[in-house]
């Protein structure tokens, strides 16, 4: 019965291993280099992927809020910035990934923010 236990624990935690994938990163920016963009770029397009009663708590300036559930839907908004790099942020990273894998599958430039507003907002 021990072994029994055993097995399925360790068949469990090989199994979730691959449930559990981290997110593909080569598409994101860490928040020190998204920081240093964002001071010395004053044409840096910031795509806040938020519900609007999230950013109403505070935005970075000059971003454009387009809720992911809702931007395939209007992506045709963003087009005037297609030749431009767009860098997502979301709250925490979950949606940002989505949001710029979105955008990336419609033909435009996109990065997602490492950490979402929660880290940007930390001192």
């Amino acid at each position: 019965m021990n072994k029994i236990k055993i097995f399925i624990t360790a068949a469990f935690l090989f199994l979730s291993s691959f449930g559990c994938a981290q997110q593909d990163q080569s598409n994101s920016i860490t928040m020190g280099q998204f920081k240093e963009i964002l001071k010395n770029d004053k044409d840096i397009i910031v795509l806040d992927v938020r519900t609007p009663e999230e950013t109403a708590t505070g935005m970075i300036e000059n971003a454009i809020n387009i809720p992911v559930q809702v931007l395939e839907q209007r992506v045709d908004e963003l087009e005037k910035y297609k030749d431009k790099e767009i860098f997502v942020i979301c709250r925490t990273q979950n949606r940002a990934p989505i949001g710029a894998s979105i955008l990336i599958d419609k033909g435009y430039k996109a990065k997602y923010v490492i950490g979402g507003m929660s880290v940007y907002n930390q001192k």
